[in-house]
């Protein structure tokens, strides 16, 4: 069944649903249930979309024992986490009363209750009321009227529920009630604080690429997200660039025009940052206080930076004995720094960057996006943004023979073409090449940079192609 909205009972508003309504006279309005019951409010939100909330209340409380509530408090309260502190109280005992006041909520605390229908004649407007017995309400709501059974149908006549009462556990609004020791009677800040989840951020950052003047422009945005059922108003709100009690990492991207990609910080930075730490994470303050609504996405700028160094380049990789039936795309990578001193002067933290370059006619155009691990300040960052459409390349296992029980000796040839009516450098990376591996002879001079990888640069003339060739000696 469908019900519709909660209604005064005076209010005589014809429906296509069974309304629900309170009997006259109806209780006073709370003063807080149009604003809010909150106090001073402050915001610490992790990017694990966790958060720290902390609402200092100014109460009114007798002396002794005595029960307090607080509505406003997140739906998601981690109850157990709970703190409340003030000059002269303890906390005997708290309840979390999460079940909120709705049409639904409303029929299933009334079961075993009496209730009124109402009906309206749609003919004539008369109106004609019966006490009822509410005998379920899973599913669709079972009535006992007098000596029959009836079930409140949706059939498109005018029908009302009227209720004497809200049950005690059903409110309006999330609430907290605790019992409090209290020293002596008066007025009392208390401060209430509290972790929730459903309050989380993410970093997004755009990145116009000028490939003329090998710059870039990059704006930092937070997004603020807001799922707990309670909005934040007026609060004071601390980022914190960290996943407290968080261990190992997400899925692997993978490197794909307009999707996430892969992005490499080629050399973590050492470069202090000028932002505020705790401990070993970095504290992103809002400069100014904020409402954070329910349901709600919110983004504010951290970052702005103008005319960056920055520069193109292709970058070509290999697994170990990988041959291709067909040429395949370079990737298209775009390199800068996170430096104070050549770079963009501040830590980077986690997020995607979608990059854009403008066309002949000035406009910008989206070319891709990558993810960003968190990254220090002072580092050198390479994105991938997509495949390039120009420039491609193919390897192939040329030769391959044991020489002795435990070597083998294996030639690979690499060939690349270029369309682009401008020289380009490509960048090739051979994986795979764990242990003891020797060079034999190569046409290329190459750099072994880890373990397991060797690079070369790839000159390649414009319209053109480039071909080199490496011996290797290994012991699989």
């Amino acid at each position: 069944m469908r019900f519709v909205s909660l209604i005064a009972a005076a209010a005589l508003l014809p429906a296509a649903a069974p309304d629900f309504a309170l009997a006259q006279p109806a209780p006073p309005a709370a003063p807080d249930v149009i604003g809010s019951a909150q106090g001073d409010v402050s915001v610490t939100i992790y990017q694990n979309g966790q958060a720290l909330v902390q609402d200092v209340r100014q109460l009114d409380l007798a002396g002794g024992r005595t029960r307090q509530e607080f509505p406003d408090v997140s739906a998601q309260i981690r109850a157990e986490t709970v703190s409340l502190a003030g000059p002269g109280i303890g906390i005997v005992e708290q309840n979390f009363d999460y079940d909120l006041l709705s049409p639904d909520k409303l029929m299933e605390k009334a079961v075993g209750s009496v209730v009124t229908i109402v009906r309206t004649n749609p003919a004539t407007g008369a109106e004609t009321r019966e006490q009822a017995k509410v005998l379920a309400a899973n599913g669709g709501i079972v009535l006992q009227i007098g000596n029959r059974i009836e079930v409140l149908r949706d059939d498109g006549l005018p029908v009302r529920v009227v209720f004497d009462k809200v049950p005690e556990n059903l409110r309006a609004r999330p609430t907290l009630s605790v019992t409090l020791q209290v020293e002596r009677a008066g007025r009392v800040p208390a401060s209430l604080s509290y972790l929730t989840p459903g309050l989380g951020w993410t970093s997004d950052y755009v990145m116009l690429f000028d490939e003329a003047k090998s710059a870039i422009d990059m704006q930092g945005w937070v997004t603020l997200t807001n799922n707990t059922g309670t909005s934040y108003r007026n609060a004071d709100v601390l980022l914190i660039a960290a996943n407290p009690g968080a261990t190992g990492r997400g899925g692997s991207p993978f490197s794909r025009f307009g999707g996430v990609g892969d992005t490499t910080i080629e050399q973590a930075g050492t470069e202090t940052g000028t932002r505020e730490r705790l401990g070993d994470y970095y504290l992103y303050p809002l400069s100014e206080r904020t409402t954070i609504a329910n349901a709600q996405q919110k983004q504010v700028s951290f970052l702005d930076v103008k005319g960056a160094p920055a520069r193109k380049a292709y970058e070509w990789n290999n697994m170990w004995l990988g041959t291709d039936s067909d040429f395949r795309s370079a990737s298209t990578v775009l390199k800068f720094s996170t430096s104070k001193q050549g770079g963009l002067g501040d830590q980077l933290p986690s997020g995607t960057i979608r990059v854009y370059m403008r066309d002949v006619r000035g406009d910008p155009q989206f070319i891709g996006e990558s993810r960003v691990d968190a990254a220090p300040m002072g580092s050198r960052m390479s994105i991938r943004t997509g495949d390039a459409f120009d420039v491609k390349g193919t390897s192939t296992v040329v030769k391959r023979e044991r020489i002795n029980n435990r070597r083998w000796r294996t030639e690979m040839r690499y060939d690349f073409s270029n369309a682009r009516p401008e020289a380009v450098t490509v960048d090739v990376g051979q994986d795979g090449l764990w242990g003891d591996v020797r060079i034999v002879s190569a046409t290329l001079e190459g750099e072994r940079v880890s373990a397991d990888r060797m690079e070369w640069k790839v000159p390649v003339a414009a319209n053109g192609k480039a071909s080199f060739s490496v011996v290797f000696d290994t012991r699989y």
